[in-house]
């Protein structure tokens, strides 16, 4: 799909997504807790909380945790905001930035000295937000034990709303339009397949091109400082990387 971020893959296949267990926990129990308090207790009834649990497990948060952070989102703790933020980086990078926070005076100071040590600047509401199409992204992780049949798998996905299918090695990627996102969850969820992650994200219409990798650094290096913050839950942008500069970088 145009503007699929290569970066994103090369973390994923390192194992270098989110690697730190803290920060992950961290906006995995505030994506529980604001779940819980939207659509109520019960993963079976409430598909958001559902997926955040799973993720969970996936990533061995433990249980304990798990149950503290849904009776929290049931109670008058679970005052998350969701809120975001636009900005560029160097180069003319745009990013998107989404927020869980419980203070937004905090999180917008944040923000501002992560763009400004960064030689970016935070913009203003809808400034880059047009650069975006929301899709619902399902990351598939196959299972080399059963023999994959694509074409079967991919007419599956198509009825349940799938707009486009990449495979990889250890990964098949599906993409859908932001109103299908729940009717595919659940045909993936039908088809037995295990699911690594599932989300609405923002794939960028059109990608900036960055030749010199020194500069590449300081945008991922921005773009890792605005991912290491605990109030933000997701970051958006729309560089690509040239195979020239990933062989660089790695």
């Amino acid at each position: 799909m145009a503007g699929h971020n290569k970066w994103s893959q090369i973390k994923r296949k390192k194992g270098a997504l989110d690697a730190k267990r803290s920060k992950i926990f961290t906006k995995l129990i505030k994506e529980i807790t604001v779940a819980a308090k939207e659509g109520g207790p019960d993963p079976d009834g409430n598909p958001r909380l559902r997926l955040a649990i799973q993720l969970s497990k996936a990533a061995n948060m433990p249980k304990d945790n798990i149950e503290r952070a849904i009776k929290k989102g049931e109670g008058s703790e679970g005052d998350y905001s969701e809120v975001t933020y636009e900005g560029y980086a160097s180069n003319g990078v745009a990013v998107f930035i989404e927020c869980l926070t419980d203070n937004i005076n905090r999180t917008v100071q944040n923000l501002r000295t992560i763009f400004n040590k960064g030689n970016g600047s935070l913009g203003t509401n809808g400034s880059v937000e047009f650069l975006f199409d929301r899709k619902g992204v399902f990351v598939i992780k196959k299972d080399h034990e059963k023999q994959l049949d694509e074409g079967k798998l991919l007419l599956e996905l198509a009825d349940g709303g799938a707009e486009d299918v990449e495979f990889e090695e250890e990964y098949v990627t599906v993409y859908s339009a932001m109103e299908d996102f729940g009717a595919l969850q659940k045909k993936i969820e039908d088809l037995g397949l295990k699911l690594e992650s599932a989300e609405l994200q923002r794939i960028p219409q059109t990608t900036v091109t960055v030749e010199d990798p020194e500069a590449v650094r300081k945008i991922l290096k921005l773009i890792d400082a605005l991912e290491d913050d605990d109030d933000i839950q997701k970051v958006y942008h729309n560089l690509e990387l040239s195979e020239e500069v990933l062989a660089e970088l790695e």
